[in-house]
């Protein structure tokens, strides 16, 4: 943005329509656009342009302005990074020298020769990733129900064929992250359960991911998180995650219920972790 000022003589030039061979007091010359501030009295002129990444705009003047100056100008930019999703954590820094003067990066003219021809600016750019997950206050409490609980089961005589509950949970990802299973018992790649006489059952854990987040390019939907953490060694985030619900799916099947069936105990139970981490 620059204020134009000197222009004393200017009721010299009203008679003509435009000061300029080409262009208007308000409009940029492309390959420039207007900015969102632009105006002039009757002895300055203040504008905004907004440049183009390469090209040249200007307006050309149909006579010699007197007593020219430029009061002040300002610039603003748009930094154009790498990805920040794939960048490492840490802190970036380098400086940008852009020449002043004619045929400069920055040019005001011809009959305008700065003091100082050129121009430094030092970046510092800091990349800080995020990796958090919300449980809901009880969610860490988890009982395994049938479809449509246990008053349908026992009122309908329904076949008791399965055992589940989805937990939900909100993440916040700006990083790659694995998950994986620790288990209190362990029954082959999973968890188990475990009634007093030591009798044990599988118990199956399985995440829903929230959008945004890919495993080999694809949406993450009831993956099966495993002992040996296959499956869920690399999960990366396409865009910034902010707190959106993901999803823990937590089930015993048929060949399980069946067996508890059989056994006759009044509770299983079984403490299962999971672990979301950055260290991948």
């Amino acid at each position: 943005m620059q204020d134009l000022v000197g222009l004393d003589d200017l009721d010299a030039y009203r008679a003509h329509d435009k000061l300029w061979w080409n262009g208007s007091w308000i409009e940029a010359p492309r390959p420039c656009t207007e900015g969102p501030y632009s105006k002039y009295t009757d002895f300055s002129w203040s504008f905004f342009w907004m440049t183009p990444v390469a090209g040249v705009c200007s307006n050309q003047a149909l006579f010699d302005i007197p007593d020219i100056a430029y009061e002040n100008m300002d610039f603003a930019y748009q930094l154009k990074t790498p990805d920040p999703l794939k960048m490492a954590p840490g802190t970036y820094r380098g400086p940008m020298v852009y020449s002043v003067g004619p045929g400069g990066d920055f040019d005001t003219g011809d009959i305008m020769r700065p003091s100082d021809g050129s121009l430094m600016l030092d970046f510092t750019l800091t990349v800080e990733h995020v990796l958090a997950v919300e449980i809901p206050p009880g969610g860490n409490q988890v009982q395994l129900i049938p479809q449509g609980g246990w008053q349908a089961w026992l009122q309908q005589h329904r076949k008791l064929t399965r055992l589940f509950r989805d937990q939900t949970f909100n993440l916040w990802a700006s990083t790659p992250f694995k998950m994986q299973l620790s288990c209190a018992i362990n029954v082959g790649n999973t968890c188990g359960l475990q009634d007093v006489a030591g009798n044990r059952v599988a118990v199956d854990v399985a995440v829903t991911l929230p959008a945004g987040m890919t495993s080999l390019g694809q949406a993450v939907n009831r993956q099966p998180l495993l002992l040996d953490g296959q499956g869920t060694e690399h999960f990366e985030p396409s865009l910034y995650v902010a707190r959106k619900p993901g999803t823990l799916h937590f089930s015993v099947e048929k060949d399980g219920v069946r067996q508890m069936l059989k056994l006759g105990s009044e509770r299983f139970s079984g403490s299962v972790t999971v672990i979301w981490d950055s260290q991948v």
